[in-house]
């Protein structure tokens, strides 16, 4: 089986397992050359270890029960992605209004602020510069084509 094949089968077992909870959504899905299957999942309210898991051994039960690895010789993972992955979906935008993003644009700039709004295609971040009386606040609207990539900042 061909590795798109593969990934397609993959896709569907996924979809099936977590048909039941519309919150849970595919973010990626990567098989290694080792048959080493990594699968990112998020969820609108978060997602947590324990979900993951269950759906780990689903999704094992239903590759195996599939025969797509007769010898039995892979690996599965399935997490959600780190806070220092890039947001790759809208719905992972959607999720992160309110939070501090680091938007790296196409251009190579970057851009930092909270992000305040998500539209079908683009954002709105609020950008703050200076301190007192000197402090500047502007909202910055942002096309998905000339986002590059963005990520949640953890401020402490």
């Amino acid at each position: 089986m061909a590795a798109a094949e593969q990934i397609q089968v993959l896709e569907s077992f996924i979809n099936s397992v977590i048909a039941n909870d519309p919150e849970i959504f595919l973010v990626s899905l990567k098989i290694k050359p080792t048959n080493n299957i990594k699968v990112f999942l998020d969820a609108d309210t978060g997602l947590p270890i324990d979900r993951c898991v269950k759906i780990n051994r689903q999704l094992y039960k239903f590759i195996e029960e599939a025969g797509m690895y007769p010898e039995g010789d892979f690996s599965l993972e399935v997490s959600s992605p780190g806070i220092t992955e890039p947001l790759k979906m809208h719905r992972q935008y959607q999720k992160n209004i309110g939070r501090n993003v680091e938007v790296v644009l196409t251009d190579t700039s970057v851009k930092e602020g909270v992000l305040q709004e998500v539209a079908e295609d683009s954002i709105t971040i609020e950008t703050s510069e200076g301190k007192g009386k000197k402090l500047v606040v502007a909202q910055l609207v942002i096309p998905f084509v000339n986002i590059k990539s963005t990520t949640v900042q953890i401020k402490f």
